[in-house]
């Protein structure tokens, strides 16, 4: 991962998703070595549109909000200060939408972290709202703290696991992946799922695949070629392969009972174009038993 600045960004709204995402997050960037950055959205515009609330003068309506917020940072801060008193902290409080200020926010970070649900500044941040979206358009890996989620780069406690497809998703996935496990420690999983079924047109017909033994050959060389060379870089990673015919979404969903972080790209091969995260990675974020790493090809300049 690479980036202009040495950080951890997470997002906060002072509920218990938000508490662990900030515990996982500053454990992360206390074992790393880098900053962590703080931020809380404060979405003002919905106090003045539509906010139902009358009799209320809108200055005391942005006070109320603003403390919200502030105690929401200072909670957050106190108890990334409690894992590392060294930690570098800092904070943010701007008067903008949780989505496009977290995008924003992802341009300067290497990795940015939300929990699984939200209220407060993230009003209605159900995991495959707000993080489904950041995820799908963020500039860094977003990283979705649920399900187990403490034992944070610790080695012996779970693999990293990693999907794999072949597309360019899946190849800067497979990157991230490698780092993650060889940071922590760990043996990587690489799955890599299909099944005998394929869909010709855009109605949805569908055959059966004959020869299955022949296709699974073709995968199993397909899972080889993605991992070519990847072994020589990362020496002290244990790779473990896993080829199942099955969806891959429920071949994931399995592995992240054992795993510690599960890598995923934001959308893999045969995915639409307008589509705010592949079905595979929202499924993904809104029911793995650990953290979920998502992660989008790099931009080009």
């Amino acid at each position: 991962m690479t980036a202009n600045d040495p950080r951890i960004t997470v997002g906060v709204d002072g509920s218990a998703g938000s508490a662990a995402a900030v515990r996982w997050a500053a454990e992360l960037a206390s074992r790393r070595h880098l900053q962590l950055k703080i931020v809380h959205g404060l979405q003002v515009a919905g106090l003045y549109y539509g906010g139902g609330m009358t009799g209320i003068g809108a200055a005391t309506l942005f006070e109320a909000v603003q403390k919200d917020g502030e105690r929401a940072i200072a909670d957050a801060r106190a108890l990334a200060a409690s894992i590392d008193e060294d930690l570098v902290i800092g904070t943010d409080l701007p008067n903008d939408p949780p989505v496009p200020m977290l995008i924003e926010e992802s341009r300067h970070a290497r990795m940015l972290v939300v929990g699984r649900t939200g209220t407060g500044g993230f009003t209605g941040m159900l995991v495959g709202g707000t993080a489904a979206t950041v995820a799908a358009h963020a500039h860094c890996p977003v990283a979705v703290v649920r399900g187990r989620h403490d034992s944070t780069a610790v080695p012996g406690a779970g693999p990293v696991a990693v999907g794999i497809d072949g597309s360019p998703n899946s190849e800067q996935a497979i990157a991230v992946a490698f780092e993650e496990a060889s940071l922590r420690g760990v043996p990587l999983v690489a799955v890599h799922a299909w099944n005998d079924i394929v869909y010709e047109d855009t109605r949805g017909t569908a055959r059966i695949l004959t020869q299955p033994e022949s296709l699974e050959e073709g995968e199993d060389r397909l899972l080889t070629e993605r991992l070519a060379g990847w072994p020589e870089k990362y020496p002290d990673v244990e790779i473990r392969r896993v080829l199942v015919r099955d969806r891959p979404r429920h071949a994931l969903l399995r592995i992240s009972e054992e795993a510690q972080l599960v890598v995923v790209g934001s959308r893999g091969r045969g995915g639409f174009t307008g589509m705010l995260l592949g079905s595979t990675s929202q499924a993904l974020v809104q029911h793995a038993e650990c953290p979920v790493l998502v992660v989008r090809p790099e931009r080009k300049a």
